[in-house]
């Protein structure tokens, strides 16, 4: 895609928990303006599904704002997995956008199993509910009446681009997230397309950095935007973080993208034998080469236990959370992450909200070092998005990772990164290196004993 001057790149970004329209500024990379709604399911029927119109109106009133007060010169998009949207031959919804979630497709679970290629062959391992989007399409497409509607099936991204430019696409990265409808390591689609009967009906893979088109007429009449205006095919959120980084960055490194998700992921790392077990998985990043990954959900964690608390710890909380050993044990959120048939447990009920930060902050970065041991990664890491902003968090980090950690300068990589799908000659976002705290032996002597309990408890 061909830069313009002074480009202002408008980017899509959905995340689980929020929506989001991005202005971002294609020399800084910063964002100009952001709005967000929540990204809340509604309830059915016939099923809990993704508020789809609302989003859409959302974004169509806010990129006319955009374009009126900033100008708007290319428009990309992002998402979350593990979704994707069904449409009729009108090119209207077939059924509503399932959310992942939802329990429906344990339904056919058995079916599912027997059918879905192992992990040697879409480095996908089997997720609970809808996670696997191969499962996701099983289910519905064995709800009555509905495959006679289908004519055709777009990853998430796409059909946000889609709706702007009336072209049909999936991208590599999208089905390349845990889907098992992609083979990463032959680039092409697996053998479980076919079986379920869906190869004539999901959209080509493109690249997520390919030029989709151009605005449809109504879109431009409604935002006043120009017609002719570049959309991006889009990508997956968490290799959004990943990208910039991998156009500015040579040896081995990981980023850890961080939301409701936490994905770490490395490049250039040691072997090591993934396990699936473990919510290991192998992604697919923009220039659809594998990418060894490992997640849990720490942002839901965060929320879970911080109960609404917005308590700042102070030096004390931390001297007394060292000394008295208070950890908090995995799982906080059942069944992912690398430890999904454990309860959550404290060794030591915390004193107070302070304390209570503390150990949060702390577990949250012995979750992100085990991904990271997981997927063998080397070399730096570098931390985008939320918890980039968590000193407790980066000062384990550091304290525990012999490569050293990186914190991403904008306060979200996601959408710097999506907006990168339209700018070629953008400079990759700058880091600023996290200093090794000066409590550091105290750090690792806790990090080592929860690791220590974690190995009994197996």
């Amino acid at each position: 895609m061909t830069p313009r001057p002074a480009m202002h790149v408008a980017v899509i970004d959905i995340g689980k928990t929020n929506a989001k329209l991005a202005l971002v500024d294609g020399t800084t990379l910063a964002e100009i303006a952001v709005v967000t709604r929540p990204n809340l399911p509604l309830p059915g029927p016939p099923w809990p599904h993704v508020d789809l119109d609302g989003h859409w109106d959302f974004f169509l009133t806010h990129l006319a704002a955009f374009h009126r007060d900033h100008g708007v010169d290319a428009i990309s998009v992002t998402t979350h997995g593990a979704a994707a949207v069904l449409l009729d031959g009108d090119g209207g919804l077939a059924a509503p956008m399932l959310d992942y979630e939802h329990q429906g497709p344990e339904a056919l679970a058995a079916d599912y199993d027997a059918r879905r290629p192992g992990f040697d062959v879409t480095g996908a391992p089997r997720l609970p509910m809808g996670l696997n989007l191969g499962a996701q399409l099983h289910w519905l497409m064995a709800q009555p009446g509905l495959a006679a509607r289908v004519a055709h099936i777009v990853t998430y991204p796409q059909y946000w681009g889609w709706r702007l430019t009336g072209q049909l696409a999936t991208d590599v990265t999208s089905l390349g997230c845990h889907t098992d409808l992609w083979d990463p390591w032959q680039g092409r689609f697996s053998p479980l397309v076919a079986d379920l009967g869906l190869s004539d009906l999901i959209a080509p893979a493109r690249r997520s950095d390919a030029r989709l088109g151009g605005l449809s007429a109504e879109v431009a009449a409604r935002t006043g935007l120009p017609a002719d205006i570049p959309v991006a095919v889009g990508i997956h959120d968490s290799n959004a973080s990943l990208f910039p980084h991998l156009l500015g960055r040579k040896g081995a490194f990981s980023v850890v993208s961080t939301g409701t998700w936490v994905v770490a992921m490395a490049v250039g790392g040691r072997a090591v034998r993934l396990d699936p077990d473990r919510d290991v998985l192998v992604n697919v990043n923009a220039m659809g080469q594998p990418v060894p990954s490992a997640r849990f959900m720490g942002g839901r964690e965060f929320e879970a236990v911080r109960a609404g608390s917005d308590s700042a710890p102070e030096a004390e909380d931390r001297a007394a959370v060292l000394r008295d050993g208070v950890m908090l044990m995995p799982s906080v959120q059942p069944g992912s992450g690398p430890f999904p048939d454990r309860a959550m447990g404290w060794t030591a009920q915390p004193q107070g909200d302070g304390q209570r930060m503390v150990a949060l902050s702390w577990y949250l970065a012995l979750m992100t070092l085990t991904c990271l041991d997981l997927i063998g990664a080397e070399g730096p890491v570098i931390v985008e998005g939320p918890f980039a902003r968590n000193a407790d968090f980066l000062d384990l980090l550091a304290a525990r990772h012999p490569g050293g950690v990186g914190v991403a300068a904008s306060a979200t990589g996601t959408s710097g990164g999506a907006a990168m799908l339209c700018l070629p000659d953008a400079k990759a976002p700058a880091t600023r290196d996290w200093a090794v705290p000066d409590h550091a032996d105290g750090l690792r002597q806790y990090a080592r004993a929860w690791q220590q309990l974690v190995a009994r408890q197996a």
